[in-house]
């Protein structure tokens, strides 16, 4: 089994970013930093309905129960494997920068694996226990800066709860009508009506935690001294290989249409582009 269990305290590697930690550190609240350098807005007050506790243990039991499969697969990546390492050193480079976003970040264990699979996929799941599988780096043929964007997408999933925030809204939404539907007498129509509502309401908002996970990546990334412009590489790269399948329903998709997501990173490079240039000068 190979994990990447970073102490909670990373210390940063510079002078420069010593200081930029303590000056995020200090400035930082629950929704997201206050020096951020993109407008994500504040983060969902429904995702205090679910535990935070709860659902990273689960998510933890979860995510080794996933090593154990695909360690009985012979699908494990191992510790000495170049692409795990290479994966190893961009998250240490970013998980520094986590914790202004989400202060229980400051206490998670950080895991990274990489699982051999032919999907164009990765994620962080609760907690910070975040997976590769081959695919996206080996059909892509990511850059270690585009990687750090798809990292940085994908643990900032993590730190501004979406999975939490989702649950809380998919349950609420489903039981409101659930006993509306009860209490007009709809019977089975209410409870396929409900079930319809509560599918699109959560496509919605998937939609929109993909934009804000867009722009939070691309922070973290530039503050960890990636290239900002990998964003748009990556996402231009994605839209060649996968093609264009959501017929200009980007709201009735979990992402948004690819033309829209380049749109909005491509508007939000500059943003970033001094925090990038200040951490290759203190590099």
């Amino acid at each position: 089994m190979c994990l990447l269990c970073l102490p909670p305290s990373v210390a940063p590697s510079s002078p420069w970013s010593a200081r930029r930690a303590f000056l995020l550190a200090a400035g930082a609240s629950a929704a997201a930093p206050v020096l951020a350098q993109v407008d994500v807005g504040s983060a969902s007050s429904l995702r205090k309905l679910v535990p935070a506790e709860t659902l990273e243990n689960s998510a933890a039991q979860q995510y080794q129960q996933m090593l154990q499969q695909a360690k009985a697969q012979r699908a494990l990546a191992p510790a000495g494997h170049p692409q795990l390492q290479r994966l190893h050193a961009i998250a240490k480079r970013l998980i520094p920068h986590a914790a202004p976003w989400n202060d229980r970040a400051r206490q998670w264990r950080w895991e990274v694996n990489l699982i051999g699979s032919s999907q164009v996929n990765a994620f962080c799941m609760p907690g910070g226990k975040i997976a590769f599988y081959t695919g996206i780096l080996d059909q892509l043929k990511l850059t270690d800066d585009e990687a750090a964007m798809v990292m940085g997408h994908e643990m900032a999933h993590a730190l501004r709860e979406h999975a939490r925030e989702r649950i809380a809204k998919t349950q609420g939404t489903n039981l409101a009508l659930r006993l509306g539907s009860q209490l007009l007498g709809l019977g089975d129509l209410g409870n396929a009506a409900a079930s319809l509502g509560g599918q699109l309401l959560t496509v919605q908002f998937s939609r929109a935690d993909e934009s804000d996970a867009d722009l939070v990546g691309l922070e973290l990334a530039a503050r960890a001294g990636y290239q900002p412009s990998a964003a748009v590489s990556l996402w231009q790269k994605m839209g060649n290989a996968t093609g264009s399948k959501q017929g200009g329903l980007a709201f009735l998709s979990t992402h948004p249409s690819g033309p829209a997501r380049i749109r909005e990173l491509e508007q939000n490079v500059p943003k970033v582009q001094g925090l990038y240039e200040a951490a290759r000068r203190g590099g």
